[in-house]
This record gives C-alpha cells, structure tokens and sequence, in this order.
C-alpha cells in the first residue's frame, strides 16, 4: 500500500461530513503499487477482513467496492462470485462506480496512530498541514503497523525512512512486537 485516506463516497449529498453523511458510505481509499500487489491481491484482503453475506443495518456502514473503471469492475464482479461460490451463502457486497470520494474530517484520519501520543507528535513535526499527514504514506504505514498488520521484518527494513524521533522509532518496535 501507498496510502489509505477513509471518508465517504457512493451517495449524492454533496460535501459529506460524519454528522451528514446524507446517502453516502463510510470507505477508504486506498493507493497501491499494482506491481508490488495486485487488484486481486487487494480484493481478497478486502472479502477476508469481513463478513460478506451480513446484510448492511444502514447506507453508512453498508460493503460496497467502488470501482474506477470497467477493469476493476469485472475483478470486483469476478472476485465477488468466488466468495459467493466458497461460502455457499449471498453475498450483500456491492460493487458500484467510484463517482466521487470525499476524505472524512481531519479527526477521522489514521485512528490509531492518533492514539500514540509519541508518534503523533512525530508526524505533527514532520507535515505541515492535516492534509500532508492525511496523504503521507509513512503515517499510512505506521498507522497499520499500529493496528496489527505488519511484520517485525517488514518494520525494520522501512524505519529509518519513516523520519520518526528515536524515541518514535522505540515506541513503534515495542507496539509491532
């Protein structure tokens, strides 16, 4: 992964915010190497990390796959009837054109680095604006280190290019361990 951002997309209230959300969804965005991961690849994280065949109880926390062209589609639609077919069950996920995604509010960007006070500060000294640390790709990548994905590998190859303090760097190998 590049970067992730999350807020809102799928609907037509226009300027979506958490308090109106109006017809839109809560997602993320993700920006992504396709020669280091594949479209499939990212799908199939995506059918893994929850339950498909769960119907949605509202528009804001429904699963859907917006897609950016007819390419995305047919894997999304191809991928959708594997799932399908493996679990024996409907799946509720649909699969819709990417019109227009809006970032959510600065508050909602990289949840859990925003519980590392450490590691905040850090990145709080390194961009200048919300919207530099909301589009960084190492706040991105400490932010899923911090929330369980990631190897101790993987974190000792990128840390020293993740412009973290000594102290940011100590507090991130105690987190991945």
């Amino acid at each position: 992964m590049i970067r992730t951002r999350v807020g809102y997309a799928g609907g037509t209230t226009p300027d979506p915010t958490y308090e109106e959300i109006g017809d839109h969804s809560e997602t993320i965005q993700i920006d992504y190497d396709p020669e280091a991961l594949s479209y499939e690849e990212l799908l199939s994280v995506f059918w893994s990390s929850h339950n498909p065949s769960a119907p949605s109880w509202s528009t804001q926390y429904r699963s859907a796959i917006f897609v950016a062209n007819e390419e995305q589609r047919r894997a999304a639609e191809k991928s959708r009837e594997k799932v399908k077919t493996s679990r024996g069950t409907g799946v509720q996920t649909s699969i819709e054109p990417l019109k227009r995604f809006y970032p959510a509010e600065d508050y909602h960007q990289k949840y859990y680095l925003r519980q590392e006070h450490v590691l905040m500060t850090d990145f709080m000294n390194n961009y200048a604006t919300a919207e530099d640390f909301m589009n960084s790709p190492a706040a991105t990548k400490v932010n899923g280190f911090l929330s369980g994905t990631g190897s101790e590998e993987y974190l000792k190859k990128i840390l020293p290019g993740l412009g973290l303090s000594e102290e940011g760097e100590k507090r991130l190998r105690f987190r991945v361990r």
